[in-house]
Parts: structure tokens; C-alpha cells; sequence
């Protein structure tokens, strides 16, 4: 799952990194609105939200918005350096390391939760949850070539809705293009499903036990990259041509 990249990956890794990494999205998504009311993982709603309160003048209550929107890029930004330095060096195992960087980073979060004051804690907790989401969402772009993005649900349901409309132009046929949209329609739907089964999981989990989430979405986090190293090591691939 964490491993291959591109046209080398199979449906069932895209499925998986789909529900896995949607899944984890979608709960610290919800659990971050929970804890400090703002969305870590939408950055269209956020630069709306930035427009808004710019546009009626409210500079101070735009600029959270606008920094969460940079925080994300950040996120993305680092995630793509790390994975162009592995690259150019042959290091098939980044995507992995990837994620075990946002593991570290949910674990640090999940003790910033546990006892910072409630103040730095809430702004804390809302730029590191958007930093973390930028570089996963960074990650699952890069090696999937697109086809799967855990936290853009806006363009996954305009791309549902596509490929509803080729699916209705398609019917019947068994082509290769025909097979190749019904796919992509399938990804996309399991995709929001598991973002939305996330989310709900993640602000139940997180009235409940708090900053436990964050060091359980760490576990779930960790428990793949390290499938990643291993069957890279399995395979022998320490490097990769690029």
C-alpha cells in the first residue's frame, strides 16, 4: 500500500490507502472542529472563511483561517520535499517514513492535548492537525498519481459526479474505458464513506477519551507504515529507479 507508486499500484492498494488514510482524515477532522471549532482539513471552507471575514473587515478573525490554509501547505509542501529527496536517491521506502513522520507529529499532539493549557492547546492542536493532514494528503497524491485524495472531498464528489454521467453513457458497455470509470467511481464513493465513517468515529472517540484519538490514529498510522518498510524490505527494493 505504501510501497508502490503510480501505474505500478493495484486497485486493492488504492482501495486500501482509501479507507485507511480517508478513515484517520476524516476523524481528526471532526475531532479538531470538536476541540477547538475550527476544520483542520478543509481548505475550502477555510479560505471561504478567510474571504468572509476579510471581506466585512474583521482582519483578526480572518487570519486563523488564512494560517491554517498555510499551515496545510506547509504540511504538503514538506511531505513533497521528503518524497523528492528519496526519490533522487532511490528510497522506494519514503512513503512510508512519510507517514511515520505524521505519526510522530499526532503523537506530540496527543500529549499537547493532554496537558497544555486549554489557550495554546486549542491553537496548538488546530495548526498541528492541519500541518499533519497537508503532508498525509501530500503522500496519498504522489503515490497514487491523484487518483486517491484522503481529505479533498470536494473534488472527489464532483468527480463522482462524473463519473455517475459516464457510468449512465457506459451502461452496458464492457469495454476498457467503461471498466476503468466504474473503478474510479468506486474508489471515489469508498473514499468519501470512509473520510464520513471517520468523521463520525472521530468526534464520538474524541468526547469520549479525549487525546487517546490522537495516539490511537498514531497506532493506525505506524501499524501501516511499518507493513510499508517490511515488504519493502520483503521485496528487496532499498531502491528504486526513477
Amino acid at each position: 500500500m505504501l510501497v508502490h507508486q503510480g501505474e505500478q499500484r493495484s486497485y486493492k492498494a488504492d482501495q486500501a490507502l482509501a479507507w485507511w488514510l480517508a478513515g484517520v482524515a476524516g476523524a481528526l477532522n471532526t475531532a479538531g472542529l470538536y476541540a477547538v471549532g475550527m476544520f483542520s482539513a478543509n481548505m475550502t471552507g477555510n479560505v471561504s472563511a478567510f474571504a468572509d471575514r476579510f471581506g466585512v473587515g474583521d482582519l483578526l478573525a480572518a487570519l486563523p483561517y488564512l494560517g491554517l490554509v498555510l499551515t496545510f501547505v506547509a504540511g504538503a509542501t514538506l511531505s513533497t520535499l521528503l518524497i523528492n529527496f528519496g526519490r533522487r536517491r532511490g528510497i522506494v521506502r519514503i512513503f512510508a517514513l512519510n507517514i511515520v513522520v505524521e505519526a510522530a507529529l499526532l503523537i506530540g499532539l496527543g500529549f499537547v492535548d493532554g496537558w497544555m493549557p486549554a489557550l495554546i492547546r486549542g491553537v496548538v492542536l488546530a495548526f498541528g492537525l492541519a500541518f499533519a493532514l497537508g503532508l498525509q494528503n501530500a503522500v496519498v497524491t504522489r503515490i497514487s498519481n491523484a487518483r486517491v485524495r484522503t481529505t479533498h472531498v470536494t473534488g472527489m464528489v464532483t468527480d463522482i459526479g462524473i463519473e455517475i454521467a459516464n457510468l449512465l453513457e457506459f451502461r452496458g458497455s464492457a469495454s476498457a474505458e467503461a471498466r476503468a470509470n466504474r473503478d474510479k467511481l468506486k474508489l471515489h464513493l469508498q473514499t468519501v464513506a470512509a473520510f464520513v465513517c471517520g468523521g463520525v468515529i472521530g468526534v464520538i472517540a474524541y468526547r469520549r477519551i479525549g487525546a487517546a484519538l490522537l495516539f490511537t490514529a498514531a497506532a493506525i498510522l505506524l501499524v501501516l507504515a511499518v507493513r510499508g518498510l517490511i515488504q519493502a524490505a520483503s521485496l528487496g527494493q532499498d531502491k528504486v529507479s526513477v
